[in-house]
């Protein structure tokens, strides 16, 4: 999937992946890591997301990764947050209070930054990506945090023939597999969602799930 594609959204307004509200599967599961206060949660494909405003509540340091500028100068606009900014060799960062975002590649994060996060919160980066950059992307993000380090990655199951993704369907099986090398991976929830997303029904669809992940990174 290429940048401009996303990027070309963001200009045209069309983001319906943008969710109005916290996740409610964030907000029940993420306890469940038991994290500790003041450490850093990585958000990748973070887009303008009000979920990380609510990991900040929770006492985190967000770092969020987003190659829409537009995307991220509303995130901060909207939440009424004024950002400093600075450029580094990852992309422009921009921070206030808890919260900052790297205007910038995921794949160019660097081994400190990635070392230095506690976890991550993955809702909408694994199913924005086509088959043939997920592995690559389990790699070089999750294989390159630290030892323990524990995330929530929230996938959507569907007969991908039904529908061109994204976002695309990523199977449980495909899941368990591209994490196995360095990330245990277990799915704690799976609900059909379908009925609460007509603009899937729209599209084709016969049935559609949503599933819950609890990543922990091997030693």
């Amino acid at each position: 999937m290429e940048a401009e594609f996303w990027l070309e959204r963001w200009r045209e307004g069309r983001t319906h992946f943008h969710q109005s509200r916290v996740t409610p599967l964030l907000q029940k599961y993420w306890p469940t890591l038991a994290l500790p206060a003041g450490s850093t949660v990585l958000a990748p494909l973070c887009g303008k997301s009000l979920d990380m405003l609510w990991l900040a509540e929770q006492g985190h340091k967000v770092l969020g990764v987003e190659l829409s500028q537009l995307a991220v100068e509303q995130f901060f606009a909207e939440n009424q947050l004024s950002p400093q900014v600075r450029e580094s060799a990852q992309g422009t960062h921009y921070s206030a209070g808890a919260i900052e975002i790297i205007c910038g590649d995921i794949f160019r994060l660097d081994d400190a930054t990635l070392a230095n996060c506690a976890g991550a919160y993955d809702r909408a980066a694994l199913i924005a990506l086509p088959p043939e950059m997920r592995a690559r992307y389990a790699e070089q993000v999750y294989g390159r945090l630290p030892t323990g380090a524990r995330s929530i990655l929230i996938t959507l199951e569907y007969a991908q023939e039904q529908m061109d993704g994204p976002p695309f369907s990523v199977p449980e099986k495909e899941v368990l597999e591209i994490y196995a090398s360095h990330t245990e991976a277990q799915a704690i929830d799976r609900r059909d969602i379908l009925e609460k997303e007509p603009k899937f029904i729209e599209r084709g669809l016969k049935k559609l799930d949503t599933v819950v992940y609890r990543l922990q990174r091997k030693d």
